[in-house]
């Protein structure tokens, strides 16, 4: 009788440490299937490459994509084990990715789950003990095998039904990056991203903006793509400017904003762009129209011709604005 291959599901986030656990996996000579959460917050890439689909076709491997969405959200805006150092609700996103794992492996008629986790590289949610409450909440107790940290953990049912050799598993634990980079460079693997992947909830600046966006109800996906982008202000009233730092960023803001929403820019001068969020009132467009003329590479007149608009650029208001002082203006800045 032929013996049944073993069939794995990769939580494959194209960073290093997963690379690694993949190859060795591969080299096992286990059947994979890859599995990439994208999220609002993923930062790997300036150029919004995804490695993970790189890495899936390099060796010829199907991969799933799935986003968080509006139900990723909402564990983000209430997670019920907690945030790190900053909004990284991180044992909850974990539980969340895990437990789509155990959806598609049950579809797939896989065997177990494998991950690029190191024990103790991240403080909250690759501890030891955290390690096993995600994996409890999950529905994936003794199926989630860690290849890089595999023989400083208990024997995973991978290991104990022999799917795969626990001598072929290594030993790598703590936060430095130096035993994964020699292991590349063993394996022949160059060309990765970042040595560890990013995720804008751990940034402090980022996670300011977002604190702040939700205590505002600015809690779509579309709000949250307001928030990589640009300088952002929240004003006395309670409504947000945000002004575009570049071409590009001005593009962003125009594209994202909605019909309804105010935007402004100095007429006749090179200037960034802005939008108003919240309440219309005349005293917000001023408010927003002084931050727009302080962006502006016109520095000599006193007051500039700032253009409103909502639907059409051409069908536009004119308000003559005196641009904000920075130390005035710094007092509003989120």
């Amino acid at each position: 009788m032929e013996k049944k291959r073993i069939k794995a599901i990769a939580l494959l986030s194209g960073g290093l440490d997963s690379t690694l656990s993949l190859k060795l996996i591969l080299d096992s000579g286990i059947d994979v299937v890859c599995l990439n959460l994208k999220t609002p917050f993923c930062t790997c890439d300036d150029r919004e490459r995804c490695f993970s689909s790189e890495l899936s076709e390099k060796f010829n491997l199907r991969l799933i994509r799935i986003f968080g969405g509006e139900d990723y959200l909402k564990i983000i805006k209430n997670p019920k084990y907690g945030y790190g150092r900053n909004m990284n609700p991180c044992i909850d996103c974990r539980i969340f990715l895990f437990s789509k794992a155990k959806e598609l492996l049950e579809k797939e008629g896989a065997d177990f789950v494998f991950t690029g986790e190191v024990l103790g590289e991240r403080p909250m949610s690759q501890r030891r003990d955290a390690m096993k409450l995600i994996e409890k909440e999950s529905g994936l107790s003794g199926l989630v095998l860690r290849p890089l940290s595999a023989q400083l953990l208990e024997p995973t049912i991978p290991e104990k039904e022999g799917w795969i050799e626990r001598e072929r598993l290594l030993a790598i634990k703590g936060r430095s990056r130096k035993p994964q980079i020699n292991l590349a460079f063993n394996l022949g693997i160059s060309n990765y991203p970042c040595p560890a992947g990013g995720c804008l909830l751990t940034d402090v600046n980022f996670a300011k903006r977002l604190k702040d966006s939700f205590s505002h109800k600015e809690d779509s996906l579309r709000h949250i793509g307001f928030l990589k982008i640009g300088r952002h202000f929240r004003l006395p009233s309670g409504a947000k400017v945000i002004a575009g730092r570049d071409e590009a960023e001005n593009k962003l803001l125009v594209n994202l904003s909605s019909p309804k929403e105010l935007k402004f820019t100095v007429k006749g001068f090179k200037s960034t762009f802005c939008i108003l969020l919240g309440d219309k009132a005349l005293e917000n467009q001023v408010f927003a129209s002084r931050i727009c003329a302080r962006y502006c590479d016109e520095k000599t007149l006193n007051t500039l011709p700032v253009k409103i608009w909502s639907l059409k650029e051409e069908e536009f208001t004119l308000l003559e604005a005196k641009p904000f002082e920075d130390k005035e203006l710094i007092t509003y800045r989120i």
